[in-house]
């Protein structure tokens, strides 16, 4: 019983890390450089 207590409270907190980072991605933030990837001529 306990494991999957264990179990859900990790997989909520990946949930919640990777829903962050598609957010921040949406916003226009980068996880490689931390710039602005609107302004960034870089990728284009």
């Amino acid at each position: 019983m306990g494991t999957v207590i264990v179990l859900a409270i990790v997989a909520g907190a990946v949930a919640l890390a990777v829903r962050s980072m598609v957010k921040d991605k949406k916003a226009g933030k980068s996880l490689q450089c931390g710039g602005d990837c609107k302004r960034c001529g870089g990728c284009h």
